[in-house]
């Protein structure tokens, strides 16, 4: 955003006042509309839309808080505005009302110097032209991923919970079912990031054991036969970005061991170096296993797990979010239909039915899966799923019996605990997150 693109607000009834703010600021190159009073300046708001308001407190018709306040009850609301408030010595107090009310800064009259006027606007500029940067590098990182709304239909908390963590540089601990879109998820936290730099992906049961040091720390020229020139690792390529550690619980011994000093230390040396490096990258971890149990069975480090699971996000089963189901074949089946060239007609409810009754062990993937398959052996434009669909399909009175008897199941151990959700998750071998869905689904209490 340059400058003349940044729009401010003048607003205050002394005409002198208005036109040395006016002066001062269209020399630094904003663009500059005034108005002296609130009334005038919300009408002319509503085509300037200005970035930045520099509001008067004390003014006929309408003072500044009562502006504020109609400001953000109006439509303009929907626009991203910030206030900074102009105030006599004698009415501090208000200033600070106003700014517990959303105004950044504050700016006490009579103006002794020019240049206090422009550092507290210029802070404004710059905050606003970060964002508009960050919100662009967003928008681009963000590119070929599915729209938020389908990544993430039928999992707000999962949304909420990857909100709040992706503007922090905290751990992340993605667990799940495989298939789930684990991967997925640890793009959009990177997209949503302030991180500039590259997202990596290394799948830690896709390399072999004698290879695994190597292509996360790289090594220097010499470091071992064969190493004729150096080589960067996961984690440098990562710098300034963030790298996602797949099934991390398939790590050796000894890789977590060194795994662990990284994140102790924030840096790490190439194989057959003695410089150390820096690391500057987000670290994300994802593994369809229960990493507790694994520790407590010895195969996982408790100290690397602990520091691991700084913010776990659980991503529930496709099972779970039967109700999305319908919604997420149609988009599937929408871009998959345009990547492979092939046009097909809408799926019907008879296919969303035969889709519904199947528990989808492979989750998200198998479901693209099938889509896919279904739509390349589809004539006519009319999809067929059942052939896709790897194993046969129950009955629907079958799968209404399998629900009920999970449905009760739950109940009697809601029951047999006394409603402790913790105890009856202990009784049914799953998780509290698994369970909290289950009773959800059940309208269960």
């Amino acid at each position: 955003m340059s400058k003349d693109n940044y729009r401010v607000m003048i607003v205050d009834d002394e005409e002198s006042i208005r036109l040395l703010l006016l002066r001062i600021l269209e020399d630094d190159g904003y663009a500059i509309k005034s108005a002296s009073n609130g009334k005038e300046a919300l009408s002319i708001c509503e085509n300037f839309r200005p970035h930045l308001i520099l509001l008067d407190l004390k003014m006929p018709q309408m003072d500044g808080l009562t502006f504020i306040e109609k400001y953000k009850q109006s439509d303009l609301s929907h626009h991203e505005t910030d206030f900074i408030v102009l105030t006599a010595y004698g009415t501090v107090d208000s200033a600070v009302t106003a700014m517990k009310l959303g105004a950044m800064d504050f700016i006490t009259k009579p103006l002794s110097d020019p240049n206090v006027l422009r550092f507290a606007v210029k802070k404004a500029y710059e905050r606003r032209r970060l964002l508009t940067e960050n919100e662009a590098l967003r928008a681009e990182q963000l590119k070929g991923l599915p729209p938020i709304e389908i990544i993430f239909g039928g999992m707000e908390d999962v949304l909420e919970e990857v909100t709040a963590v992706s503007g922090t540089n905290s751990a992340v601990l993605l667990t799940g079912e495989t298939g789930t879109g684990k991967t997925l998820i640890a793009r959009v936290i990177h997209a949503l990031s302030k991180r500039h730099g590259p997202f990596i992906e290394l799948n830690c049961a896709a390399i072999p054991e004698n290879l695994m040091e190597s292509e996360l720390f790289g090594y220097e020229k010499g470091a071992f036969t064969g190493a004729v020139s150096a080589k960067r690792g996961k984690f440098e390529l990562a710098s300034c970005g963030s790298i996602l550690l797949d099934e991390v619980s398939e790590m050796s011994q000894a890789l977590q061991a060194k795994f662990l000093k990284v994140l102790e230390g924030s840096s790490f040396e190439r194989l057959g170096g003695t410089v150390s490096q820096k690391v500057d990258a987000r670290i994300i971890c994802a593994t369809n296993r229960d990493l507790q149990k694994e520790t407590a069975n010895g195969k996982f480090r408790q100290d690397l797990y602990f520091r691991l699971n700084v913010f776990p996000i659980n991503i529930p089963p496709l099972r779970a979010r039967q109700k999305f189901i319908p919604e997420l074949c149609r988009f599937m089946a929408s871009s998959i239909s345009k990547r492979i060239g092939k046009e097909v007609g809408d799926i019907t409810e008879a296919s969303i039915a035969k889709l519904l009754s199947y528990e989808w062990p492979g989750n998200v993937r198998e479901l693209q899966n099938v889509i896919e398959r279904s739509i390349i052996m589809s004539k006519g434009g009319i999809v067929e799923f059942t052939k896709a669909i790897p194993v046969e399909l129950p009955e629907l009175k079958d799968t209404f019996n399998l629900i009920e008897l999970e449905r009760n199941t739950i109940e009697n151990a809601l029951k047999h605990t006394r409603g402790s959700r913790k105890d009856a998750a202990e009784i049914l071998g799953i998780s509290m997150r698994t369970l909290q869905y289950k009773i959800k689904e059940y309208g269960l209490r």
